[in-house]
């Protein structure tokens, strides 16, 4: 039976390259991201991928999702993201409904679609992956409102581990890596030293592979 995933936020950065990590090994990957004319640019006729343009924070995301994987979901990972404003505000200066949104996109969305797919996840005793960062665990200047969304959703990830014992529930921190989200955090400086998105994947998917304890890994000890 063929793997099948589904991955968030898959139009550009880590997303796309995970994408294409998972297809290349002939899993049918259903590569979601809001902007479609990107995801299509992207990864349009690529073998093993379905495409679906929709938004982490929509309600409605979720059933159509579940018909696209035929009701058995054997990965799910939540890659989708929102900075927040750039250049990244001191929290006593942080716009609330700028804040909303990120958490939208990082904590509620993700979990109201995993609400929606666990039926197929328990089928497939399946793996779900949130991307988190050292924000989540680091206290970096600028970085609250990310980081706060970033470790709200590790605690997410934790909870679900222990209520879901037959899963397996990751917190993956890949690192700083050459995105246009982390230019966005650094405007005009060169990011240009930070690895490749591609140069992360095979982390992950080492992490897959061997299927250890759910719990919160970070590339470089996967790696190390």
């Amino acid at each position: 039976m063929t793997p099948t995933a589904i991955v968030t936020g898959a139009g550009s950065g880590f997303g796309l390259a995970l994408t294409l990590a998972l297809a290349s090994r002939g899993d049918h990957v259903v590569a979601v991201a809001r902007d479609g004319t990107r995801l299509h640019t992207a990864l349009a006729g690529v073998p093993g991928v379905t495409l679906h343009t929709g938004d982490v924070t929509d309600p409605g995301l979720g059933p159509p999702l579940l018909v696209a994987v035929g009701g058995r979901l054997d990965l799910l990972v939540h890659n989708a993201g929102e900075l927040g404003p750039s250049p990244l505000p001191h929290l006593a200066d942080y716009p609330v409904s700028a804040l909303r949104q990120v958490l939208e996109t990082t904590v509620v969305g993700p979990l109201q679609l995993t609400q929606a797919l666990l039926p197929a996840l328990r089928a497939a005793h399946g793996t779900i992956v949130t991307l988190s960062s050292d924000a989540a665990v680091e206290p970096y200047e600028g970085w609250g409102g990310y980081g706060l969304a970033k470790a709200a959703a590790d605690h997410a990830a934790a909870v679900l581990a222990v209520e879901e014992p037959d899963l397996r529930v990751y917190a993956f921190d890949p690192g700083d890596m050459r995105t246009a989200m982390h230019q966005r955090a650094f405007p005009g400086e060169d990011i240009s030293d930070r690895p490749d998105p591609a140069t992360v994947v095979p982390a992950l998917l080492r992490l897959l592979e061997s299927r250890p304890t759910s719990g919160r890994y970070t590339a470089e000890l996967v790696t190390s």
